[in-house]
């Protein structure tokens, strides 16, 4: 009997090849479609592809066609034929906004607006859960493509809609600054994604209102000091309260950069040294405000055993979340501090666009 591979694993595959730069096939019924993430073409791979197929054209999101100012014929992204003569430059150009500059003169464009959109849809979500910009080009192939992984889109779609089972990896006791009674504890996502952490201090009540922190990594704010947010801020006021109180949980979550990546939130950083603010500089990239999942922290949360919480937040977004997944908030816990004036501006952006309260 030949070995088997479950959809699931085939989709971590597709995201390990795109991330390295080796196409996938994406079948959408009618066409079988070498799919490359925009990010990691090179040269030698679009020489490639050119040689095995016809014409090729590029998917983007409609938050990065805006800045193209490129009409999203397809509502949430937009579908562009590639030029003949394009080097990988100009594509990559089309994704990455930091080469906007040294390659101002990408169009007059030519759409692709027949057909369905599925296939691109299906390859956007998968750049995202690579961490990669969002977009991919496309070639329509014929024949065999043997050693490629190949997925039906339709699967890929299902897949995307469906909860991944968190399970607990391991678990010990763990002393620190806060409190010397702590254990943490680790969950990776069943489909070998990141890893998310809950740090349990003390020894909770399971059937009282747990105090907790939902907690989103931030590399540049939680370990280097940075001063452009209040991440770090946050975090030690966050483990200094629930230590003062004896009992509660830090539940930190593997999504940099509101759910972008530390790459791709350095690229922002890069483009809000042009001006832009937060949300903006998301949007020139491709994604949305907030791409992170807060529910996580819910799921978290209750395989912990809890089922309610006192969530020190100044975000209403995760509070809602919260419920959404079963966890009753039964008292929101301001956290305001951290405030500096590099990072002024960046929490005014927060408040009047992201609804934070301060």
């Amino acid at each position: 009997m030949p070995f088997s591979v479950t959809l699931d694993e085939k989709i971590a595959r597709a995201r390990a090849d795109l991330r390295i730069g080796v196409p996938i096939v994406l079948r959408d019924g009618t066409t079988d479609w070498a799919v490359s993430a925009i990010e990691t073409l090179s040269s030698e791979r679009l020489a490639q592809i050119r040689d095995m197929s016809g014409a090729l054209h590029l998917a983007l999101t409609d938050r990065r066609a805006e800045t193209l100012a490129a009409p999203p014929y397809d509502g949430d992204l937009v579908r562009i034929a590639v030029p003949a003569d394009a080097p990988a430059t100009w594509v990559h150009a089309m994704a990455d906004p930091s080469l906007d500059l040294q390659v101002p003169m990408k169009g007059p464009f030519q759409y692709m607006r027949e057909g369905q959109a599925i296939a691109d849809r299906a390859a956007i979500s998968l750049c995202k859960g690579a961490g990669l910009l969002p977009g991919a080009v496309f070639a329509p192939m014929s024949g065999a493509m043997d050693g490629l992984v190949q997925l039906d889109v339709f699967d890929v779609m299902a897949a995307a809609a469906k909860r991944m089972p968190l399970d607990l990896i391991s678990g010990a006791r763990v002393p620190l600054l806060a409190s010397e009674n702590s254990k943490v504890h680790v969950y990776r996502k069943r489909d070998g994604g990141e890893e998310h952490y809950a740090i349990e201090v003390g020894n909770p009540a399971r059937d009282q209102p747990v105090l907790s922190r939902l907690h989103s990594a931030c590399f540049t704010g939680d370990i280097m000091g940075s001063l452009k947010c209040d991440c770090g801020a946050q975090l030690q006021a966050a483990m200094a309260q629930i230590g003062a109180e004896g009992a509660g949980v830090l539940l930190y979550l593997n999504q940099e950069g509101r759910g972008i990546g530390l790459a791709n939130k350095m690229r922002a950083y890069s483009l809000q040294d042009q001006g832009f603010d937060t949300v903006e500089a998301n949007h020139r990239l491709g994604f949305e405000d907030d791409e992170r999942d807060f529910k996580l922290g819910a799921e978290i949360l209750r395989a912990l055993g809890f089922k309610s919480t006192r969530l020190m937040t100044n975000n209403p977004s995760k509070v809602a979340k919260m419920e959404e997944a079963g966890v009753s908030v039964a008292e929101r816990v301001p956290l305001q501090v951290g405030r500096t004036t590099q990072n002024t501006d960046y929490l005014d952006v927060k408040a009047k666009k992201s609804g934070h309260l301060f």
